[in-house]
């Protein structure tokens, strides 16, 4: 019984949504666009132009400890 409700934990943890942790940051107000709880600024479908500025060159965080990386995988 202890292995399956261990094995039932784990399987929560590992299936769980990545954008579950989005509401811990205050984006700034021109982030005006939504996508699945996360707001964005305009230009969010380039990236490499619109968000270095303030996530970093490689989206991993930049000035504002944010990284792209956490709700999007691998897609940047």
């Amino acid at each position: 019984m202890k292995s399956f409700m261990l094995f039932s934990c784990i399987l929560m943890i590992a299936c769980s949504s990545p954008t579950s942790n989005k509401s811990k940051y205050d984006a700034p107000q021109d982030h005006t666009i939504s996508k699945s709880g996360a707001m964005h600024k305009p230009g969010l479908n380039d990236p490499l132009t619109n968000c270095v500025s303030c996530h970093g060159a490689d989206l991993r965080g930049g000035d504002v400890g944010v990284s792209c990386y956490e709700c999007h995988g691998k897609k940047w």
